[in-house]
């Protein structure tokens, strides 16, 4: 059996401000550089944003009288899609970087994790260090915290500590973030 096409009906783009015929109050307050600020009648305000050739877009609608603006809506949505793409591009992106230790990890390991450590913080990362203790291990959680706490210390230049070494299940973790100033 065919199916017979049903056309849908057409969606109007929903805009996120009222513009022109679509704004419901009586007057409204205009606002704007090409007009004289005040509270109008919805007519008037119609009829100066025809004089334009612009559109009143209300700005404000919660407001009482709404407020309103006489200007070009395509123009005006153009040049806030491109402010907000430029936020969002300025926006920082935390990157968080692990680093595990054993609680007996040995100087050569040691000193090979300190230089990734510090080589993270210098690129601006975040540093999340952490002792992980299996098994029965869990016994030397003193060594575990001295280890982090001296890796704080040697990290003091690039780095400061965020959270202090705290012990969560199995896990003894502390966090380190980059100093502004050092990139």
């Amino acid at each position: 059996m065919r199916r017979k096409f049903k056309p849908q009906p057409q969606r109007e783009n929903k805009n996120p401000h009222n513009i022109n015929e679509k704004i419901k109050a009586r007057e409204v307050r205009l606002v704007g550089d090409n007009v004289e600020m005040g509270v109008y009648p919805i007519a008037k305000a119609m009829e100066m944003a025809n004089e334009q050739e612009l559109d009143l877009v209300e700005i404000s609608p919660n407001a009482n009288p709404p407020v309103c603006k006489i200007i070009d809506y395509k123009k005006f949505l153009y040049e806030q899609k491109k402010r907000d793409k430029a936020l969002k591009a300025k926006a920082t992106k935390v990157i968080i970087k692990e680093i595990r230790f054993g609680p007996q990890t040995d100087d050569h390991d040691y000193d090979f994790k300190k230089r990734h450590a510090e080589k993270f913080l210098k690129e601006g990362a975040k540093l999340k260090a952490y002792v992980f203790f299996k098994g029965r291990s869990i016994v030397y959680k003193d060594q575990g915290e001295i280890l982090l706490l001296k890796l704080a210390q040697e990290l003091e230049e690039w780095g400061k500590v965020e959270q202090m070494p705290k012990l969560e299940g199995k896990r003894m973790t502390m966090f380190i973030a980059p100093k502004p100033n050092k990139k």
